[in-house]
């Protein structure tokens, strides 16, 4: 009876609102919560009752370094902290292509293409990838000539997990003859793509890498030769596996992980386990140093058809030249790494503004005043024993000559004078691509893996960057001066009729203006 007048009170209430509220005009002012609260505080002052902000504080130094610790079976646990819910977690490997000399060439490629999949706790890459899921993760394997990665970034709160599923990826792989064949194709269609995509730079970076150090180490194939892909099977990847992947030459890396409780669990899944191949042991590791050859690789192609479509890119021959370097572990490694930032370079088309390098000397010396070349870019590669400064470029066919003298006589002006305004623009851009780059935790986590596998320890970015402040114009112009005592190294590609000769190359790069030697033609 109660709860009927109840009701019957609420509805005349709702009844006599109705009534009384004007059928037009404009509705009633409505109060914002902010409005009552805080009526005329203006922006620009702070709000009463609400705390203070601390703001984080900039003094160029980590407060927190990269701790390292060597387990008993050789392997390395290198973290390095950063807040936040995420991690990247993974293995390092001092493994890749320079080392295939005594196997088929093309194996690091395998298994970069086999990882991740079934093992022995998991029976297959979908029961990895959920396992990962679970803690918001997601994983990657990388292989260069001389480091294979494999990757992970998830959740903090699942380490252990993670750990115990990297190590039974690395360790404990199933290798079936159903994955073997999946990653053949895979590798034959990439293989394809690779000769098909109109951006030859990573073709031009094997062929100068050949060129430069043949037949031996970083020189070796990184991609798998097609005649290579059916003779790869488990028993080949075992004997590699067996020499290659043991605790010494592995670093387990992490970062936005505690130190301990990432040593912990290395202790639990890394220490002492027996791996698929059974051997624990290292029998015969290849330990060559890289032998720089100098020399030259053409590949004629066709390459009027390689964009078709509406707007399709013009048939372009693209050469690359490069020279002798330095390890990353010397000390002339950081002036060439100005050097190469100072020469920059990039396509004929660039959006420009700050940071894209429009100020470099392969966009002033080159691009700026040769409106038909249509790319002058500048890379560095090094590694633990040697290294490779070259230079790429792309023009029409019928100007290939002019464009390799172009190339010569910027090699020859690196050991000229150095403007201090160029350099100190590059020593900028330098230390601001660095620091921008280890914003990322990934770029962190492969910062703090490739150093402390190299050299068991880790240079915090404000060390580099006082290394990089310290470089002089004098230091540019010895370095530059020690590489072109050096034989070139060449790679050519497309129509390569007129391609100066390697002989005439490396006499533009001896002489004193970069200059090719004149050629005299009876017939045209």
């Amino acid at each position: 009876m109660a709860t009927a007048v109840w009701a019957a009170a609420r509805l005349l209430r709702g009844s006599a609102a109705r009534c009384a509220r004007p059928r037009f005009g404009p509705p009633a002012h409505r109060q914002f919560s902010s409005g009552a609260t805080y009526p005329n505080i203006p922006l620009s002052s702070p709000l009463p009752g609400v705390p203070k902000s601390v703001f984080a504080t900039v003094d160029g130094q980590e407060k927190f370094e990269t701790k390292v610790t060597t387990l008993d079976n050789g392997l390395r646990v290198a973290s390095q902290n950063k807040f936040g819910q995420f991690c990247t977690v993974g293995i390092l490997i001092n493994s890749g292509s320079r080392y295939e000399a005594k196997y088929l060439s093309g194996i690091a490629h395998f298994l970069e293409k086999l990882a991740f999949s079934s093992t022995a706790r998991f029976g297959s890459k979908d029961e990895i990838l959920l396992t990962l899921e679970k803690h918001g993760g997601i994983c990657d394997c990388q292989t260069s000539r001389d480091t294979t990665m494999y990757a992970v970034s998830a959740d903090s709160k699942g380490l252990d997990t993670v750990v115990g599923l990297l190590a039974d990826v690395v360790l404990h792989p199933c290798l079936t003859d159903e994955e073997i064949e999946m990653t053949r194709m895979a590798v034959q269609f990439e293989l394809e793509d690779l000769n098909m995509r109109p951006d030859p730079e990573p073709l031009l970076t094997e062929m100068i890498h050949e060129a430069a150090f043949r037949e031996n180490t970083v020189g070796l194939h990184r991609f798998c030769p097609a005649e290579n892909i059916a003779k790869i099977d488990r028993e080949v990847l075992h004997s590699y596996l067996k020499n290659y992947y043991t605790p010494d030459r592995m670093v387990l890396a992490g970062v936005g992980v505690e130190h301990e409780h990432l040593v912990e669990c290395a202790r639990k899944y890394l220490l002492g386990a027996q791996p698929a191949w059974g051997a624990t042991g290292a029998v015969d590791v290849d330990r060559s140093v890289a032998q720089y050859t100098g020399g030259i690789i053409k590949v004629e192609r066709d390459m009027s058809n390689v964009s078709l479509g509406p707007t399709p890119i013009p048939e372009l021959t693209h050469i690359m030249v490069g020279l002798e370097s330095c390890s990353f572990l010397e000390e002339d490694f950081i002036p060439f790494a100005v050097l190469n930032m100072m020469m920059g370079g990039g396509g004929s088309f660039s959006a420009g503004g700050p940071g894209k390098g429009m100020f470099s000397r392969l966009y002033l010396n080159v691009l700026n005043r040769h409106h038909w070349m249509y790319n002058a870019t500048s890379y560095h590669h090094s590694y633990e024993d040697t290294g490779l400064l070259c230079i790429h470029a792309s023009a029409d066919p019928r100007q290939v000559r002019e464009m390799v003298e172009i190339i010569t006589k910027e090699f020859i002006l690196m050991g000229r004078t150095v403007d201090l305004v160029e350099l100190e623009r590059a020593k900028t851009q330098l230390m601001s691509m660095l620091m921008m780059n280890l914003e990322s935790r990934p770029v962190i986590f492969e910062d703090v893996g490739r150093q402390v596998l190299a050299t068991h320890s880790r240079k915090l970015p404000h060390e580099l960057c006082t290394l990089i402040r310290n470089v002089k114009p004098e230091d540019i112009k010895r370095v530059a001066s020690k590489m072109l005592r050096g034989k070139p190294a060449v790679a050519a590609l497309g129509d390569l009729t007129d391609l100066p000769t390697y002989e005439h190359v490396q006499a533009a790069l001896s002489s004193r203006d970069g200059r090719l030697p004149r050629t005299y033609r009876l017939f045209r």
